[in-house]
């Protein structure tokens, strides 16, 4: 492969529930180096010996960030783990609407991310694909959003999502370059309107029927309908995180078939 490969764990969230230790080494018996813990200062203690149980490392880890009132226990966590890089994975399409909105929330991202150096940390953003539905004066709010940050600010680009959304994948990638340190590798059905199907926040107990049957649609790398391989290539640099936001089957199945499909294609 061009580049190493994680797993964003929310795709395993059944099974962390029931037994963090075992879904992580489930996931090391798969042949994953790298994993992207969610949740993890809530859980820090469990993930620490999780990770040196099963051998795993985690380059970087999803947390709510933004809205926390202080980022000092979360980069704290970060750091327990080895976690390199923290991303904040979700802010509503409510509150990316306008230019201010954009400007707002790429000074807070901004913020955090001197807060993060300063703690020996990277910071970064994670798109769903409002941020390319939503428009402003015809430009998607994520660049207006990324133009106004910092260039230490850490991209992770969910591809899946910013397909959906509209984006052309493979020039957006093309144009943020090596401000993509990370990609959610993912395929699935891109069809019917699902950019106004919204979740509440990123637990499953909260996302509406109607987008788990969106994520249903999710399949494994190189089996639907997103340009994977060509995203790939358009990214070498970038970490590659496969990830189901949902998943009809088997999902330990399902990131060992990803994983064997960027084995024999992302060369």
């Amino acid at each position: 492969m061009a580049t190493e490969t994680s797993v964003q764990l929310y795709t395993v969230r059944d099974a962390i529930a029931a037994d963090l230790s075992g879904a992580v080494a489930r996931v090391a018996e798969i042949g994953f180096t790298n994993v992207e813990p969610y949740a993890f200062v809530e859980q820090a203690d469990a993930y620490a010996r999780a990770l040196a149980a099963s051998g795993l490392k985690a380059p970087s880890g999803h947390a709510a960030v933004i809205d926390a009132a202080d980022a000092a226990p979360i980069f704290d966590a970060a750091n327990t783990l080895g976690i390199e890089t923290v991303i904040d994975p979700f802010i509503p399409s409510d509150r990316w609407q306008t230019a201010d909105d954009a400007a707002r929330i790429a000074e807070r991202v901004n913020e955090l991310a001197v807060q993060a150096k300063a703690a020996g940390l990277r910071f970064g953003y994670h798109n769903h694909q409002w941020e390319f539905g939503n428009k402003v004066d015809g430009r998607s709010i994520y660049h207006l959003f990324v133009e106004a940050l910092d260039p230490e600010v850490v991209l992770e680009l969910d591809t899946f999502w910013s397909t959906v959304g509209g984006a052309d994948t493979v020039a957006l990638l093309t144009e943020l370059g090596d401000r993509v340190q990370f990609i959610h590798v993912k395929d699935g059905r891109v069809q019917g309107d699902i950019a106004n199907i919204l979740p509440s926040s990123e637990s499953a107990l909260e996302v509406p029927e109607e987008l788990m049957a969106a994520f249903k649609l999710q399949l494994p790398a190189g089996s639907g309908d997103v340009d994977v391989a060509g995203i790939l290539r358009a990214a070498p640099q970038a970490l590659r995180v496969v990830e189901f936001d949902g998943y009809e089957g088997d999902v330990f199945e399902g990131i060992a078939t990803s994983l064997a499909w960027l084995k024999e294609n992302d060369k």
